[in-house]
């Protein structure tokens, strides 16, 4: 595709119709006009960018609190084909703000619910599932079928790699992100026009150390601010897909929902960025990946030790109300905010070893850390709950 606005110049502009990017539906363009007269009505959308809409190609990696308003706008609007990239499936606690699933899909594959999602607003759309984690070994080639990519993840690596990749196969990715209350968007497109190309590494050059940042599960997420920044999301697709407006290449938008503020913020090019030329190892880049210096167990090895009669102390260093949805039988519970300041509030012997566990294994790391430095045999469960889950059945 060529680096220039609108992205999408294809054949077919009759906006009735669905060409080369949709798959139909039995749809007559009465009916298609019908849908989308509001857009047909607006200056800079009309009918040209109506049938640009219509032949779009856009991937959503992520199914998740960002994707779901990115999907439901997008699917609304009338994009043709909808690529969607998730391995995971609906749990109950992803309802409070991963609103393009029900609580009938819990259980289900993310992309297969959202794909039934988009289709009840939009038969007519082709919705393309990629049930599976994106990698180095895919990466390329998912993302070289499409026009836009948007980055709807929350982890770092995965940010890293889809910003290479779309800056290899040319294509601009509008990213968005959420923690807590606050949350950021913006355009990133390495091969954008005159020579303004900015990616995800002009932003965050270096990820934050591991552990620094916690997870959604940890941190929280204010659901309804996912709905704020996804729909801005699907803003900036249209407006790439049309050439409506200016796009936010260059530009970072920043929310504060608890304030009741937003900012925009400027970016360049970092001086003395190299173009990227190949994907690399991004578990490395971010420190991602199991301890080897024995700190860590998984929770293959945790169940083994649980089951055994060696005396373990099993402790939860979550808040209270994150125990209530589920915890490991048997554990005692001391918040990592009272661990890190005063480990001697851990019972058990100082020759117990002590198995700390949280939600993702961020905050254990820290709990087992202060333990050891205090003398005592501490490990943390890598992955948390969340691997113990998977491990016991409890998904």
């Amino acid at each position: 595709m060529g680096s220039s606005l609108p992205l999408v110049d294809r054949e077919g502009t009759d906006p009735g119709g669905r060409g080369p990017g949709g798959q139909g539906s039995g749809q007559d363009a009465h009916e298609r006009r019908e849908r989308h007269s509001r857009h047909l009505a607006l200056p800079g959308i009309g009918m040209g960018g109506q049938s640009r809409i219509d032949q779009a190609r856009v991937l959503v990696i992520g199914a998740g609190g960002l994707g779901s308003p990115v999907l439901q706008y997008l699917a609304a609007a009338g994009i043709g084909t909808l690529g969607i990239v998730d391995d995971d499936a609906v749990d109950l606690s992803n309802l409070q703000r991963q609103t393009i699933h029900g609580t009938p899909d819990v259980g289900r594959p993310k992309t297969s619910s959202a794909a039934d999602s988009v289709h009840r607003t939009d038969p007519g759309i082709e919705v393309i599932e990629h049930a599976e984690r994106l990698t180095n070994d895919n990466a390329l080639r998912i993302l070289g079928g499409y026009d836009v990519v948007v980055d709807a993840t929350d982890n770092f690596a995965t940010r890293y790699l889809i910003s290479d990749a779309a800056a290899l196969v040319g294509v601009p990715c509008v990213w968005g992100s959420v923690y807590r209350f606050d949350a950021q968007v913006t355009v990133f497109w390495d091969a954008a026009p005159d020579g303004r190309g900015i990616d995800y590494r002009d932003v965050f050059p270096e990820p934050p150390a591991d552990g620094a940042v916690l997870s959604c599960e940890e941190a929280g997420v204010f659901g309804a601010v996912c709905g704020t920044v996804g729909s801005l999301m699907a803003t900036e697709v249209i407006k790439l897909v049309t050439g409506a407006g200016q796009p936010l290449l260059g530009r970072v938008v920043v929310l504060d929902a608890l304030a009741g503020t937003s900012r925009t913020i400027g970016v360049k090019r970092a001086k003395g960025r190299q173009r990227v030329t190949a994907l690399a190892d991004y578990d490395l880049f971010c420190g991602v990946g199991a301890a080897t210096d024995g700190t860590e167990l998984d929770a293959e090895e945790v169940e083994r030790i649980l089951a055994s009669d060696e005396q373990v102390v099993l402790l939860d260093v979550r808040e209270p109300d994150e125990r209530l949805v589920d915890s490991i039988p048997g554990h005692v519970a001391v918040p990592v905010r009272i661990v890190t300041v005063d480990p001697g509030a851990v019972p058990g012997e100082i020759t117990d070893r002590v198995i700390v566990y949280c939600a993702s294994g961020v905050r254990s790391r820290a709990a087992a850390a202060a333990l050891r430095e205090a003398g005592r045999d501490a490990v943390s469960l890598r992955g948390g709950i969340q691997s113990w889950r998977s491990v016991a059945g409890r998904a």
